[in-house]
């Protein structure tokens, strides 16, 4: 099995293949789940009955028209039940199992890396999650998932003060998804999904892991896929990360701001080169043990 653009021999020649595995950060964009059938926001298939969809995730657009916008976020939590992780899931779920200090930090808001495989807890969705629903106005917030394959949570959360809702999960959610839109059992304030718009800032909590994993230290091997890079905080989680001798391997089809730093460069969808560049690293590392 052999890798292009002759990502092993530079590995290799640095004889870094158990060191790879120290600490590993993986950044995933929407490139990712558009090859599980997911369209991108930017790609030709992201129009929704001709509306834009940067334009539909919005707080503006909430405030004028929460019934639009809760039909797009629930025909998207539809397809996203209807959809199957990938190989490039798959690859980053093998990858988290073998690396000694693992994060995925995704900008994904759907639930195909948890359902790959990859672990909640090495894992940070920095947009938010869809299957999440959450009130517009106060902290309440509804884990259910959403219909998601993912398991729901045990109970409903007030994440500002700790303290658990009494609402089951599965009616709780059955009733949201009916009721339209869903109001607040708490507030009767509109309920939203529980993802990150534009225009909004990104969920401290989250940040917060990945900012606690950069300064832990340095890691050896960084991975970005399938993101177009255009928010600056992606770039400078990646150089960061990757310091002054880590590998930094990009992989999209399309040349983005990140490339210019990027120690390697693959021009292939992250189904085709990310199983690959996972599976001659856990090789490798698996000789030298």
């Amino acid at each position: 099995m052999r890798l292009p653009y002759n990502v092993l021999p530079i590995l290799r020649a640095r004889s870094t293949s158990m060191r790879m595995f120290n600490r590993v950060l993986v950044l995933t964009g929407a490139g990712v789940s558009a090859e599980s059938g997911i369209p991108t926001f930017r790609g030709k298939d992201g129009y929704w009955r001709n509306l834009d969809p940067a334009k539909l995730a919005t707080p503006e657009a909430f405030a004028h028209d929460p019934k639009l916008v809760w039909e797009w976020y629930r025909e998207r939590r539809q397809r996203i039940r209807n959809a199957q992780p990938n190989p490039a899931h798959k690859a980053i779920a093998k990858l988290a199992q073998h690396a000694h200090e693992f994060l995925l930090v995704t900008q994904n808001v759907d639930d195909l890396h948890a359902r790959a495989g990859s672990p909640k807890e090495k894992m940070v969705q920095i947009h938010g999650d869809i299957f999440v629903t959450r009130c517009s106005r106060c902290d309440f917030v509804d884990t259910a998932r959403g219909g998601s394959s993912e398991p729901p949570a045990t109970s409903t959360i007030y994440p500002n003060t700790g303290r658990l809702g009494s609402i089951a999960p599965t009616s709780a959610q059955r009733d949201q998804e009916q009721e339209d839109p869903p109001k607040c059992p708490r507030c009767s304030a509109l309920m939203r999904p529980g993802v990150v718009w534009f225009g909004e800032r990104l969920p401290w909590d989250e940040l917060r892991r990945v900012e606690n994993y950069l300064e832990d230290g340095p890691c050896d091997f960084v991975i970005v896929a399938g993101t177009t890079a255009t928010f600056g905080y992606i770039i400078d989680w990646a150089l960061r990360a990757m310091a002054s001798d880590g590998e930094l391997v990009e992989v999209n089809p399309e040349e983005t701001p990140l490339s210019q730093f990027a120690t390697q460069r693959m021009r292939e969808s992250a189904a085709v080169a990310l199983p690959r560049i996972v599976d001659e690293l856990v090789i490798s590392r698996s000789s030298k043990l």
